[in-house]
């Protein structure tokens, strides 16, 4: 691309935008400048051109966004067949499972949920398309990072913040690259409570007609009911027949 396409403004406003989640609904503008590296002046404009557009709400020093910004991500989930497509498939999924069933894209360092069929909440936090966790340590993410070239897998881990979220939770790059190996070779990603006690969970890849990696299917149980180590007696040929059954629906 050339420097004259690029708009930096724009770039900024959607910088500001990305500042708010789950943990930070109301921000100030100190608050955003610091969390984008941004200065007060250039976020003040970006969050007053928010409000002033209805994506964002002021107080007087507080913004917060407003329902109107997921008129954004709605354009993607519209856009692109694969919600769609793999909702029934994660309905069926979930049911014969008796657990809950996800299917995620790699975005950056993180996956975005993009459906999901619940039979119950195995998370302390609430999931649903459009949620994000880190790649490196969600079994979905694990599968998509070892369908990557290991260069850049390498890169997205450089990139990370690799936190201990559990005592389970693998951090050493070249122990997270050794588990891509894996990954790859055996097919699926099993996790044990390594995003937060309680959880487990199997993911194997959703391939299209060319077998490209396109997403992450995965199911989710209590580690209490089902330990890490029966993840894969259990439900890895459930998986694998809902990979099958979607592959030659998905079109390159």
């Amino acid at each position: 691309m050339r420097e004259t396409d690029f708009v930096s403004g724009f770039a900024r406003g959607l910088k500001v935008i990305e500042a708010f989640g789950e943990t930070r609904q109301r921000l100030s503008i100190a608050e955003a400048s610091k969390l984008t590296a941004l200065d007060r002046a250039t976020v003040r404009r970006s969050l007053l051109t928010l409000a002033e557009l209805g994506y964002a709400d002021y107080d007087g020093k507080f913004f917060t966004l407003t329902p109107k910004i997921l008129r954004l991500g709605h354009a993607y989930l519209s856009a692109t067949p694969l919600p769609a497509l793999l909702q029934p498939h994660l309905d069926h999924l979930s049911e014969r499972a008796g657990q809950s069933a996800s299917a995620s894209v790699l975005d950056g360092i993180e996956i975005v949920y993009v459906a999901r069929a619940s039979q119950r909440r195995v998370m302390s936090i609430n999931l649903t398309p459009g949620s994000r966790l880190p790649a490196y340590c969600a079994s979905m993410g694990r599968v998509l990072l070892a369908a990557l070239p290991e260069s850049e897998a390498r890169a997205i881990l450089a990139r990370s913040e690799l936190r201990q979220n559990t005592a389970n939770t693998k951090t050493d790059p070249e122990e997270l690259i050794a588990e891509f190996r894996r990954v790859r070779a055996d097919g699926y990603a099993v996790i044990d409570q390594e995003l937060e006690i309680g959880l487990c969970s199997i993911a194997v890849p959703v391939e299209n007609d060319r077998g490209e990696t396109v997403a992450a299917i995965n199911i989710g149980a209590p580690a209490a009911l089902v330990p890490a180590a029966e993840m894969k007696d259990r439900y890895l040929k459930l998986l694998k027949e809902t990979q099958a059954a979607l592959r030659p629906l998905l079109h390159r």
